[in-house]
């Protein structure tokens, strides 16, 4: 992800994705959170995945779920006969991201016993709830309502519609038939107490918060750029649930990493010696 974001717009300018100005800024944003945000994690996730820590399934759905959603877009979003440039030549190591990203999801979900995960409060799983409802709200009232009304006149004026209808079209896609029904449907088991939402309200914190830090880091880019399509609103409410998801999401995984210490040849006798007392 970082050889990409280098690769891209923010840094060298090698990769030239084929589509607008305003799509364009998105993408530098998203590039932005990668180096600042995602890829340390990601390097984090890696090194207790290497040592065997148990905790590393459930954290590794996080960055592996951002890149499927995120690289979708990248890979399909441009509008290749309309704007210049040659992200076309960069197909396979964006794919072989894509897919490597894919495999460790399925694996990792496979990897985490539900029954294993520790138990959630009552008022921990009512907290996310709350915040995956929201996270759904927003997204459809704050980031895609205004514009999809617009776009459903018979003479749309937004400039990212216009101008990257594609990418557009995408987004409303993903976001308003997978973000938004997932985040509806944990968040009502969340609030129920349903054992069933327990390993994806796990894997859905982390993934939102990558992604609400993505969004957020596009919005502020947009503005600093003075894009026709930025807002404040859109810093203010991406940024605030980024910030609730981390908060909930390090107090849910705290119990991971106090309950399970990392698989070693050196802890092993340890950890059956206290087994066993």
């Amino acid at each position: 992800m970082a050889t990409v974001a280098v690769l891209g717009p923010l840094v060298s300018g090698v990769l030239r994705y084929r589509t607008s100005p305003t799509s364009l800024n998105q993408i530098i944003g998203g590039d932005a959170a990668v180096l600042v945000v995602v890829a340390p994690v990601t390097v984090a996730v890696g090194v207790l995945a290497w040592r065997g820590h148990p905790a590393a399934p459930v954290l590794a759905l996080a960055p592996s779920i951002l890149v499927v959603y995120t690289y979708t877009q990248l890979i399909l979003g441009n509008e290749f006969l309309r704007w210049p440039g040659n992200v076309e030549r960069f197909f396979p190591l964006m794919l072989a991201v894509f897919v490597l990203a894919a495999a460790l999801a399925i694996r990792a979900w496979h990897d985490i016993p539900a029954a294993e995960l520790p138990a959630t409060s009552a008022r921990a799983d009512r907290t996310a709830g709350v915040v995956l409802l929201t996270i759904a709200a927003f997204v459809v009232v704050g980031l895609h309502l205004p514009n999809f009304v617009d776009a459903m006149r018979d003479r749309p004026s937004g400039v990212q519609y216009l101008s990257s209808p594609t990418a557009f079209w995408l987004v409303k896609f993903m976001d308003l038939g997978i973000v938004v029904p997932a985040a509806i449907a944990v968040g009502i088991g969340a609030l129920r107490h349903r054992q069933w939402a327990r390993k994806p309200m796990y894997t859905l914190v982390g993934a939102y918060t990558l992604i609400g830090a993505s969004v957020t880091g596009m919005a502020i880019t947009m503005t600093a750029r003075n894009d026709p399509e930025a807002s404040a609103t859109v810093i203010a409410g991406s940024a605030l649930m980024a910030a609730l998801l981390a908060a909930i999401g390090s107090y849910l995984y705290r119990p991971l990493f106090r309950r399970h210490p990392a698989r070693s040849g050196a802890s092993a006798p340890t950890h059956r010696k206290t087994s066993t007392a």
